[in-house]
C-alpha cells in the first residue's frame, strides 16, 4: 500500500527539483540581460564562472576586456534573449539553446546616422557552484552583425557562406544587394580569423557588378579557429553641374557573419555519413 505513495512521493520531489533548476537557469540568463542593459559590467560578470572558457578560445579575462571595449563604444546597446529549449543533466550541468538579439542606433553626423544589429545562435553550457548557477562557456553556431550607416541602412543585404567548414579547405562567401536607384556602389569581401585583439580585415573594393553578385573564394585557416566573413558596402551618388562631376557619399556599412572551423570528425555531414555506413 505504501509502495505507490513513496513512488509518487518521489517523483513529486525530483520533479521539484527539475523544475526548481529551470527557473534557476532562466533567473540567471534574464539577470545577463537585465545587467547588460544597464551596463553593470560586475554584475554582468558575476554571472560567468572564473574557469569560463568559449568556444572561441577565449577565458573570462579576454571576454571581460571585449565587453568592455565594447560598451566604451557603444553604450546605448538593447540585448533580449529567445529561450529555445533547456535541458538539465545529471551531474549538474544545464544546455540551454537560444537566440541572442542587440540593436542600438548609431549617431555619425547630422545628416547621417546608423543602425547596428545582431543576432546570434547560441548553446550556453551552465554548472551550479556553491548553490548558483555559472556560465562556464558558450559557443554560436551562427551569427549575423549589420552596421548600416545612411541609405545603406535600407538596403536587403544577403550574405552568405557556409556555417561550418574543415580547415583548410576552400569556400566561397557571396554578397548581393540592389542599390538605390541612380546610385554607385561598391563593395568588398574580405575574412579574418576570430582572436583577441582583432586584426583588421584587408578589403578590395570593386564595383558591384551588374546581376549585384558579388563572390569571393576563401581558403579556411589551418589553426582550429573560427573565422569572421566581413562585406564592406560603399553608396555614392554623382551631382554634375557646370560641367564638373561632385560625388557624395550616402551611405556604407559593414555585414559580418561567422564560420566556425571545425574539424573533420566534429562535423555534422562527417557524423552522417559515418551513420550511414553504420
Amino acid at each position: 500500500m505504501l509502495a505507490p505513495a513513496s513512488f509518487a512521493e518521489s517523483k513529486f520531489f525530483k520533479s521539484l527539483i527539475f523544475d526548481n533548476n529551470i527557473r534557476g537557469v532562466k533567473s540567471l540568463l534574464n539577470s545577463q540581460i537585465k545587467y547588460a542593459n544597464k551596463n553593470n559590467f560586475d554584475k554582468f560578470i558575476s554571472t560567468y564562472d572564473e574557469n569560463y572558457k568559449n568556444g572561441d578560445g577565449y577565458d573570462i579575462d579576454i571576454y571581460s576586456k571585449l565587453v568592455k571595449e565594447l560598451w566604451e563604444n557603444y553604450d546605448n546597446i538593447k540585448y533580449g534573449i529567445k529561450i529555445k529549449d533547456i535541458s538539465i543533466e545529471k551531474d549538474g550541468t544545464a544546455k540551454v539553446s537560444l537566440i541572442e538579439s542587440s540593436q542600438a542606433d548609431i549617431p555619425v553626423t547630422k545628416k547621417m546616422s546608423g543602425i547596428l544589429k545582431s543576432e546570434a545562435d547560441s548553446i550556453y553550457y551552465l554548472k551550479k557552484i556553491n548553490g548558483k548557477w555559472k556560465v562556464t562557456s558558450d559557443k554560436i553556431n551562427d551569427e549575423v552583425t549589420s552596421m548600416l550607416y545612411g541609405d545603406a541602412a535600407n538596403l536587403d543585404i544577403k550574405l552568405s557562406a557556409p556555417h561550418e567548414v574543415t580547415p583548410g579547405f576552400e569556400y566561397t562567401a557571396t554578397l548581393e544587394f540592389t542599390p538605390p536607384k541612380d546610385t554607385f556602389a561598391i563593395a568588398s569581401i574580405a575574412k579574418d580569423k576570430v582572436e583577441y585583439p582583432q586584426k583588421q580585415a584587408k578589403e578590395v573594393f570593386r564595383k558591384l557588378p551588374d546581376d549585384h553578385i558579388l563572390e569571393r573564394l576563401f581558403i579556411a585557416n589551418s589553426d582550429n579557429a573560427n573565422e569572421y566573413v566581413i562585406a564592406s558596402i560603399g553608396l555614392t551618388k554623382a551631382d554634375i553641374k557646370d560641367m564638373s562631376i561632385k560625388l557624395s557619399l550616402t551611405g556604407f556599412g559593414y555585414q559580418i557573419i561567422r564560420v566556425n572551423v571545425v574539424s573533420p570528425q566534429e562535423t555534422p555531414q562527417k557524423k552522417e555519413n559515418d551513420d550511414k555506413k553504420q
